[in-house]
């Protein structure tokens, strides 16, 4: 498995208030996380450099072999950080309301969690078709979800970068889970709204199914997203599933 990442602040924002991370832990399972701060100042910054700095290095440490008992592990540590981004929240004025958006992919051989918080997305690049698998925890969402607007006017409504879940805002800590089965090629791509506001799918696809490698994507597609304007930083990691590393049936 191949894992690449890039990251920028943009064409607007003074500072890059994502996070993003590979991590190894002792059974040989891999994670890729990224977070997207929030709140004003560096607190954004903060909340998003716990979440990946501090979940990252216990991952590590641990001998986790099962993608169930990942799971709850993973659960837990992200109950722990939320509380630890609030009190520290409360603690200091400057990084009051802070909090972050994660989504993370656990790789395991062939099988893969996707975990997701907020709007920050993971995608499934497979047979050269670019599927969603993560649900946006944002408003516009649900209203899209009820009928109210289209997928389509949903790219360009007002409100669409309002989430309705985080990290470090309340005790809701859950994350939603969704299990994938790893063909040969696949490409696993986690990212912030910052690419997806962007560049649309169909971009995004095709800059996923060329022959370059996986790092010479990740520039790409933030390459593109500054091309288009770049109006929040943008973060993306792609995972590769390499078929020459794969375990045969």
């Amino acid at each position: 498995m191949q894992i690449a990442y890039q990251s920028s602040t943009g064409k607007v924002r003074d500072k890059n208030e994502d996070a993003v991370g590979k991590f190894e832990n002792q059974s040989g399972m891999i994670m890729g996380l990224i977070s997207d701060g929030i709140g004003g100042n560096n607190a954004g910054e903060v909340a998003s450099q716990m979440v990946v700095t501090h979940i990252g290095s216990s991952f590590e440490k641990t001998t986790i072999t099962e993608l169930d008992d990942f799971q709850q592990w993973f659960t837990d540590k992200l109950a722990q950080e939320n509380t630890a981004i609030i009190d520290q929240s409360n603690s200091d004025l400057r990084l009051k309301d802070m909090g972050t958006t994660m989504v993370a992919a656990i790789i395991d051989g062939n099988d893969s969690l996707i975990a997701n918080i907020g709007d920050s997305r993971g995608y499934v690049f497979s047979d050269g078709k670019l599927t969603q698998i993560t649900e946006d925890h944002s408003y516009v969402n649900e209203l899209v979800k009820h009928g109210d607007i289209t997928p389509d006017q949903a790219k360009n409504n007002p409100y669409k970068n309002i989430i309705t879940k985080s990290l470090g805002i309340n005790d809701d800590s859950t994350a939603d889970f969704k299990a994938y089965a790893i063909k040969p090629n696949d490409q696993i791509l986690l990212c912030t709204d910052g690419l997806t506001n962007m560049v649309d799918d169909h971009d995004i696809e095709t800059i996923l199914q060329q022959d370059d490698g996986i790092q010479s994507k990740c520039n790409q597609l933030v390459a593109l997203a500054n091309q288009n304007g770049g109006l929040d930083n943008i973060t993306v990691l792609i995972a590769y599933a390499d078929s020459e590393v794969m375990p045969d049936e």
